[in-house]
This record gives C-alpha cells, sequence and structure tokens, in this order.
C-alpha cells in the first residue's frame, strides 16, 4: 500500500461529515435530534480529523521508508508532498508539527523538511514529565530510569574494553581535568560529565547506545537540581569519574566495573525510596 493510498483508504472509510457508512458499504445519514441536527456530527468531525491525521502521519513515514530516506536527508517540497499525498497545506503541515515533536522530521524554516535524527525525542519528553511527577511522589520513576542507565552502562564495560584502541583517552582526560578543576571552586561539571560518557562510549559504533544514553543523562540532569546531595560533593563526582578513567587506562576489567558501580552507587543515593523508608 502507497503512501497515498493509506491517506485515500482514510477518507473513504470516515466518508464526509455528518454521515456514515453501514455495513454494506453504503452511506446513510445520522440520526437527528429535536432541533433537526446531526446528533454525532460534532464529534464525528472531531473524530475524522483525529483520524485523518493519524493516517496522514502514517503516510509520511510510509513514504520516507519506501524512498529510503535517511536522517538529515531532504523531503519533498511542501507542494510536491500535497501532489504526492493528495492533501491540502493545512493537514500536511499539522501532520509535520506532530512528527516534528516527536523527531521523526525536523522542519527547518527558510530551507524544508529533513528526516529527523534524534528519534527519541519524544521518549526523552515523556520520561521528564514523569521524573517531575516523581518528584512529587515517591521517586520511582527516577529510580526506574536511573536503574536502566546503570544497566545498559555496566553491561557495556567489556565492549569498551575491546574497543579500547578506538578510545579517544586525551578527550577522556580533558573532560575529568575540567571537571577537578571546577570541583575546587565548589561547582558541578554537568557538560564535561556528559562529554565523558560520550567519548566512552562512541568508539562503540552504536549510535542508538549513544541516543538512549543522551535521553537519560538530559532527564536526570534537568531533574539534578531538585534532588538531594546526600553526601555527593563536585570533588566526589569527578574523583569517580577519574576512577573510571584509571581502570580504562590499566585495561583492569575488574578495577573498572567497581568503578562503575561505585559511580552509580552514589547516584542511586541521591534518590529517596520512600516505599522502602515507609
Amino acid at each position: 500500500m502507497s503512501a497515498r493510498t493509506v491517506v485515500r483508504e482514510a477518507d473513504r472509510t470516515q466518508g464526509p461529515v455528518g454521515e456514515h457508512r453501514g455495513d454494506d458499504g453504503g452511506r446513510g445519514r445520522e440520526p437527528l435530534d429535536s432541533r433537526g441536527v446531526t446528533t454525532s456530527t460534532a464529534g464525528g468531525r472531531r473524530h475524522g480529523a483525529r483520524a485523518n491525521q493519524r493516517a496522514l502521519q502514517e503516510a509520511i513515514k510510509r513514504l520516507i521508508v519506501e524512498r529510503g530516506l535517511a536522517p538529515g536527508a531532504p523531503l519533498p517540497t511542501e507542494v510536491e508532498l500535497m501532489r504526492e499525498l493528495d492533501v491540502s497545506r493545512h493537514p500536511l503541515r499539522e501532520a509535520m508539527k506532530a512528527l516534528e515533536a516527536v523527531g521523526i522530521v525536523d522542519i527547518r524554516h527558510g530551507y524544508g523538511t529533513y528526516v529527523g535524527s534524534m528519534p527519541l525525542t519524544g521518549l526523552e519528553a515523556g520520561l521528564a514529565f514523569r521524573g517531575a511527577l516523581s518528584l512529587r511522589g515517591d521517586y520511582t520513576d527516577i529510580r526506574d530510569l536511573l536503574e536502566v542507565r546503570e544497566v545498559l552502562e555496566s553491561g557495556l564495560v567489556g565492549r569498551v574494553l575491546d574497543a579500547y584502541d578506538r578510545l579517544d583517552f586525551d578527550a577522556l582526560a580533558a573532560a575529568v581535568t575540567t571537571m577537578e578543576r571546577e570541583a575546587e571552586e565548589g561547582r558541578y561539571a554537568p557538560e564535561a560529565d556528559w562529554r565523558f560518557h560520550e567519548t566512552l562510549y562512541r568508539p562503540l559504533g552504536n549510535d542508538l547506545v549513544l541516543d538512549l544514553l543522551r535521553v537519560f543523562w538530559r532527564v536526570f540532569n534537568t531533574l539534578d537540581p531538585e534532588l538531594p546531595r546526600a553526601n555527593d560533593t563536585p570533588a566526589l563526582v569527578a574523583r569517580r569519574h577519574r576512577a573510571i578513567l584509571d581502570a580504562l587506562r590499566a585495561g583492569d576489567e575488574r578495577a573498572l566495573r567497581t568503578a562503575v558501580d561505585d559511580h552509580f552507587r552514589g547516584i542511586r543515593a541521591r534518590v529517596p525510596d520512600r516505599g522502602r523508608s515507609a
């Protein structure tokens, strides 16, 4: 089924507002109320519009896949898409806005629309919202998020050591040095922190891993100011990253796993477990 067929099938199924198709495929009038107005015109109109929008968004995604467009590749122009999908400008723009919100397309005003390169934008927004709610609750969602990140990073220790010859030790050391320098002034260095982790995992060549870790890190960093510090200090955070780097330089898997565990133990200590304390 082509992209255009998806849109036309939605139009055929819905039919014009105020009418419905019977089981035999024919159209029948909606029942009228005492004023002579169809009883579900407004609801039908909203339902039909939503269904058509969903179909149009699916058609755009299908077009991207069928044409083999890679992230960052330009989509056909608006006029070309209108002709290709047999839709008018307004619903097309609404569909594009919805797809941009979840990272499927990237609208660059004045330049055109491109295939999105950040497919996890919607995940990030959802996790950030749940995390914000969790701050007012029992912190369960924040602990769950942290656990997923810890499982992922701990599971990559062996892969990182296998990529030893491709690791950028200078960049890793520079990130840790920045963290240590900021710690001397009593400041945290979140940008250097992320740079360290990004540099650590980039040689693995798995963009999805980096995207997921970026989402987890950004969400946690957004929540960070509202989490208790416990015994956490800038100097201690920098020291934990220095331990990871030293174990990595030595190629010592046991020491590296211990350093990664210590790193996450420090973060876990900042997330209260109200359920267990009750």
